[in-house]
């Protein structure tokens, strides 16, 4: 969810003659980098607090898509791991305040979040696009944005309640979802007959896969022991072989000399 990210896969596509930005004014360029500079400073950090420092919804959703999406073993620990790490950059991004006083940082955040969110329906209007009927890289920024803000089940929406009252960036991302991604953004009910035809043939089409379930089982066991052993939660004590294991064999030729 990083600038940096996007801007590194930004650049490489450039250096491939590929840019998204091509034939925009020097104005529609200046708008561009306004708003991603808005988007970043206001709307980002009240996301990854949504979606990973927002408790009710960090438990109910985040935690437990990521557990069921990321595969064993590393769904036991990974989204923990992130929801640290969201938790440590939200703090060098807001400061010190962010400790003294949550609950009304919180809300001057949020509400800075919401007029973000009102400058970009503004500025989109009832174009398809921020600038026209061709998309740029400002439209794949804010659709990385709202898109999973809009479709995600979240328990606690104050955010998602505010998109969902903006018609048109709703219609904004739908008409992308279908657009660009139209296993996702189709018609929920056309889905599910292929769904069950799904279960029915999925031995058909990967018979090896409870070996390979066998094997990610196998192979988390192996992990788990193997880290036991190395942070020394397990151990193997070793007995010695002293006098006591010789003792049968003294015993049997002291025997030996008696019967002489």
């Amino acid at each position: 969810m990083g600038f940096g990210l996007s801007h590194g896969i930004k650049l490489v596509f450039s250096l491939q003659k590929y840019n998204a930005d091509y034939d925009l004014s020097a104005t529609q360029s200046a708008d561009t980098l306004a708003f991603v500079s808005l988007l970043e400073e206001k709307l980002l950090p009240v996301l990854i607090h949504t979606f990973w420092v927002d408790a009710k919804n960090y438990v109910e959703h985040t935690r437990k898509w990521y557990a069921e999406t990321i595969p064993f073993p590393l769904n036991f620990f990974l989204p923990n791991a992130m929801h640290k790490r969201h938790l440590q950059r939200l703090q060098l991004i807001w400061g010190d305040d962010y400790m003294e006083d949550e609950e009304k940082l919180e809300k001057e955040l949020y509400r800075e979040a919401r007029e973000c969110l009102t400058l970009l329906s503004q500025r989109l209007g009832s174009q398809k696009f921020f600038f026209g009927d061709s998309p740029a890289s400002l439209d794949a920024l804010v659709f990385s944005r709202l898109a999973p803000l809009l479709k995600a089940k979240l328990p606690n929406g104050k955010l998602q309640q505010h998109l969902k009252s903006l018609q048109n960036l709703c219609n904004y991302c739908t008409s992308i979802l279908s657009l660009y991604f139209p296993w996702d953004g189709g018609d929920p009910l056309s889905a599910a007959p292929r769904a069950a035809g799904t279960e029915s043939t999925e031995a058909e089409e990967d018979p090896h896969k409870r070996r390979k379930q066998l094997l990610s089982v196998l192979v988390g066991l192996a992990a788990m022991l193997g880290y036991a052993f190395l942070s020394g939660i397990v151990s193997i004590q070793r007995g010695s072989v002293g006098p006591a294991g010789r003792q049968p064999i003294a015993m049997e030729e002291e025997e030996e000399e008696e019967e002489e």
